[in-house]
């Protein structure tokens, strides 16, 4: 079983000519039509934390949501949300806290492929670094006391530099680190902030940042992707 996995800071949809364009993020997606998407900002900060891809938009779309949402108008936790193909099963949802001086977290759901379950999680983690090995920790915590041990991908922007440095080493024995290259920022990317990590249940096909006229403006962030491969039992 393949799929393929994408992550995506959306800098709350808007891009490198300031305006805010869910429709242009949405058109970002479909060029990548991944099975499984996990976003960064995908809500406002303040107020409701509203979703800056209204929901009707997003419902015509082949995705839908995993549900983490605490307030009535997001999509998701401290901006982290995940979208699935229509026609995988989605079993739970859950928004999970992390260590932090400012305000992160994660969106965890579990799925079925193929009779298969599986367990993704998106995130953003710390900008300063201080709490960013802490985070990881966390996240590795929550995966190793979770009672089923699930082929598991944990996507997002790390917002770290270094390929195997800082706080990606604590992904040590049971990860694939995968950083398909550099992707922030957008127009003339620099950095390997995006990652794709996934336990030992997989093996990795190839990897990539999406790169294409749209994706140079419509965030300030290039999205991600990996196509994984589910190893026979």
């Amino acid at each position: 079983m393949q799929l393929t996995f994408a992550s995506y800071n959306i800098h709350k949809g808007v891009g490198l000519d300031r305006r805010r364009d869910p429709e242009r993020i949405l058109s970002v997606l479909h060029e990548i039509d991944a099975d499984i998407i996990a976003l960064q900002e995908a809500d406002r900060r303040i107020g409701e934390r509203a979703s800056v891809l209204p929901r009707a938009e997003i419902d015509d779309t082949h995705w839908r949501v995993i549900e983490v949402a605490k307030r009535p108008r997001s999509i998701g936790w401290h901006g982290n949300a995940l979208l699935v193909r229509r026609d995988l099963e989605i079993l739970s949802g859950e928004a999970l806290d992390l260590p932090t001086l400012e305000p992160r977290g994660a969106a965890c759901g579990e799925i079925v492929v193929e009779g298969r379950p599986l367990r993704v999680i998106g995130t953003h983690l710390d900008l300063s670094g201080l709490r960013r090995r802490d985070q990881i920790r966390s996240l590795l915590g929550f995966c190793n006391a979770c009672e089923r041990n699930l082929p598991t991908v944990i996507m997002g922007d790390f917002n770290q530099w270094g390929r195997q440095t800082g706080a990606m080493r604590e992904f040590a024995q049971g990860w694939h680190i995968v950083t398909p290259g550099r992707s922030y920022p957008s127009r003339q990317p620099v950095a390997t902030l995006d990652r794709i990590v996934a336990s030992t249940h997989w093996n990795v096909v190839s990897s990539d940042v999406h790169h294409t006229a749209l994706s140079t403006v419509a965030s300030d962030h290039l999205p991600v992707k990996a196509v994984l491969s589910l190893i026979k039992k």
